[in-house]
């Protein structure tokens, strides 16, 4: 119920227009002007604006108008009200046309898991052109104009608007037949005696740590290096041949160990836990084309949600 007998009716953003025209141009004629309507006709639309909010908005002479002090404060409510109700109308037109145009986005340097969705994504909307940048250093996004990227772990930066795309575990694993050949460990210490697979990291060429539990009573593992790579398909290949253990995302092997051609072990050891965000630029009207990818990439990621 409006508080106001016939607001409802005489407030509307026909009214509130003719309203801040007058009120920026201190001109009714000017206002008409602009909009097309007679100064008579801009003078009466706001005799009923006022009449319907019980106050006066101008101080008007044969000269000019000027705002009362209601007249000030309404002004700015009114300008804020108009500046929604385009950006909802331009939103609204934009839901409804087809998402394009060309989207440069930011990867970590892995196939798993995320070349599957986005086949699938260039499917589900031919019409965007998908600029692919893989690269593990930590870019700008805005500096260097990427639309999104795809970082691991949490990225702390207040011009930047994250999702998480969800979580994954490292895990040790290695082919039955090595296994089957020099047993399996025990506990983190006798890493020392197998094969270990070392992955070189691409941005820093330091070797990455495994992170493994230690026991007091046990002790630290040492690794046994018999190759060391810089992708991960290079290090899951190796893994596969049965070259030794290699320490992977869990979403690198799931097939594999899905179909044992990969084993786990030492499972209550590793301990790393970590998760992906999709970062874009805070502060920017999203286009068609970015909030399909966001929505899309969020839905379709096979990694775990509830962690």
């Amino acid at each position: 119920m409006c508080p106001r007998n016939g607001c409802c009716e005489t407030m509307d953003s026909v009214a509130l227009n003719v309203f801040v025209q007058a009120a920026e141009t201190r001109s009714f004629v000017a206002a008409g002007r602009i909009l097309g309507i007679s100064a008579s006709g801009i003078g009466k639309s706001v005799t009923r604006l006022e009449q319907s909010l019980g106050v006066r908005l101008f101080h008007r002479s044969t000269r000019s108008v000027t705002l009362t002090a209601e007249g000030e404060m309404f002004f700015e409510r009114a300008r804020r009200i108009l500046a929604e109700f385009d950006a909802a109308q331009a939103e609204l037109s934009e839901a409804s046309a087809v998402p394009k145009g060309r989207l440069r986005i930011g990867l970590p340097m892995i196939s798993e898991p995320f070349l599957p969705v986005l086949a699938d994504f260039q499917r589900r909307y031919p019409a965007i052109e998908l600029d692919l940048d893989f690269d593990n250093r930590k870019v700008d996004v805005i500096e260097e104009g990427y639309d999104a990227v795809v970082r691991s772990g949490d990225v702390e930066d207040s011009r930047l608007t994250s999702r998480r795309l969800g979580s994954f575990r490292m895990l040790l694993v290695g082919a039955p037949d090595y296994f089957e050949r020099c047993g399996k460990p025990a506990h983190p210490g006798e890493l020392a005696e197998h094969a270990c697979i070392q992955f070189r990291m691409p941005n820093t060429g330091k070797l990455q740590v495994w992170q493994l539990r230690h026991d007091a009573d046990e002790p630290e593992a040492q690794l046994a290096t018999t190759v060391t790579c810089n992708t991960n398909e290079a290090r899951l290949c190796f893994a596969l041949e049965g070259l030794g253990i290699a320490y992977m995302s869990d979403f690198t092997v799931r097939d594999a160990l899905n179909d044992g051609r990969l084993v786990t072990v030492l499972d209550d050891y590793t301990t790393d836990h970590n998760t992906f965000q999709l970062l874009w630029p805070s502060g920017r009207h999203i286009t068609p084309k970015l909030r399909a990818f966001i929505d899309f990439i969020s839905e379709h990621v096979p990694l775990e949600k509830s962690r």
